[in-house]
């Protein structure tokens, strides 16, 4: 007979059963506690979302824009004196076997102003330069109103402004004229912004044969653009700058302007690790809130501990018990947090126009941390509530 003795086990529906029972009976401080967890995983589920959103989203822009634009830029000899391009440098690069395009723009001295009635000295924080008509095309811009230059206007008084430029001199239309030094220039196009080429957006445009013939132009371009295939990019960029000086090769700056924007995505990851680091703290502190709910829950059901244990529960049911309401607590919060921030993620991303991106890690995991602090804060109170002796807690007050 001793061996049918055995005390009784809870199944997994009643250990759920009874451990929710504490959390139904105190909803508000439950609520309270749930709160901090949810703050924590929502923060942490949203700054992942919305990182891997803005990175597909950047990503995507690359893949538009291409990565396989090279820029070759003057700049000084051994003898710390300037460069200048030779006038031939585009055909001398489009000799380049994998090269597909280039062209080249020249910075011109040219004051630009909104009228001849504004001083020369405010210039709207906009330059002058000169540029060839498959500049276009070859950065992959766009025009946002008017044209662009033709091969007969690139000989005219006629200028293409950047966004920001026109933008600076109050310019919203085509055929409005400005001032580049004394000499009236007319608008006949306006850019939309060029992503891999920003500096271009606070420029005024003008033809190589206008600004010879207008500005004094010397012919020697200021930076060389080109466009090769993707698998030769590597290979053109060893050979550009002596392809373009050779002898000077060292005073020419070759850069990849498609390098800034993946710049921008390896700043944006770091950012991401610090917010990650920030919800990890709230998620910390979440934890300690249900450690303290637990605390108290023991304290003020030392009757209800010392009925159960009298009535022949064990000190692991008990265990058990206290262990799973943390965990319910724990879980409610990372759930709730779950939702909350890819709710974030998908309201802030639709706004932005990014596509929406919420890893299922980031869920799997916030729910994974969500469990652990739940064992980790209810560890110890319920340890406490199983070492209740039967007698002290029924004669509790």
């Amino acid at each position: 007979m001793k061996d049918d003795l055995r005390p009784a086990r809870l199944s997994p529906r009643d250990v759920l059963r009874v451990g929710a029972v504490g959390l139904r009976a105190r909803r508000a401080r439950v609520m309270l506690s749930a709160l901090g967890i949810a703050i924590g995983i929502a923060t942490m589920v949203a700054v992942v979302g919305l990182s891997e959103s803005s990175r597909a989203d950047l990503m995507a822009r690359l893949d538009r824009l291409g990565t396989n634009l090279l820029s070759a830029e003057a700049g000084q000899d051994a003898m710390v004196q300037e460069i200048k391009l030779p006038r031939n440098a585009v055909a001398m690069v489009e000799r380049i076997g994998p090269v597909r395009h280039a062209t080249a723009t020249a910075d011109i001295d040219a004051r630009i102003r909104r009228s001849d009635v504004v001083p020369e000295e405010r210039t709207a924080g906009v330059t002058a330069q000169a540029v060839r008509t498959d500049l276009l095309p070859t950065l992959g811009g766009e025009v946002d109103k008017g044209t662009w230059l033709t091969p007969a206007g690139e000989r005219l008084p006629t200028t293409v402004l950047g966004a920001v430029a026109a933008e600076r001199l109050g310019i919203t239309r085509t055929g409005e004229t400005i001032m580049m030094n004394d000499t009236r220039v007319a608008v006949v196009g306006i850019l939309a912004p060029l992503e891999l080429v920003p500096n271009l957006d606070r420029v005024a445009m003008v033809g190589f044969p206008a600004a010879e013939r207008y500005f004094g132009f010397d012919g020697h371009p200021t930076t060389v653009f080109e466009r090769s295939t993707d698998a030769s990019v590597a290979d053109v960029r060893a050979v550009l700058a002596r392809t373009i000086s050779p002898g000077s090769e060292a005073g020419i700056r070759v850069s990849r302007p498609s390098d800034a924007l993946a710049a921008k995505a390896a700043t944006d990851e770091g950012l991401t690790n610090l917010m990650l680091g920030l919800g990890a703290v709230a998620l910390l502190v979440g934890g300690v809130g249900v450690a303290n709910t637990m605390v108290i829950s023991v304290l003020e059901r030392r009757q209800e501990i010392g009925l159960r244990r009298s009535l022949g529960a064990t000190r692991g049911a008990i265990r058990l018990q206290f262990l799973t309401e943390s965990l319910l607590l724990s879980a409610l919060g990372g759930a709730t947090g779950a939702l909350l921030g890819a709710a974030a993620t998908y309201g802030f991303a639709r706004v932005q126009g990014w596509t929406v991106v919420v890893p299922p890690w980031s869920l799997a995991g916030g729910l994974a941390a969500t469990l652990l602090i739940g064992v980790v804060a209810g560890l110890y109170p319920a340890i406490r509530a199983s070492r209740l002796h039967p007698t002290v807690a029924l004669n509790a007050t």
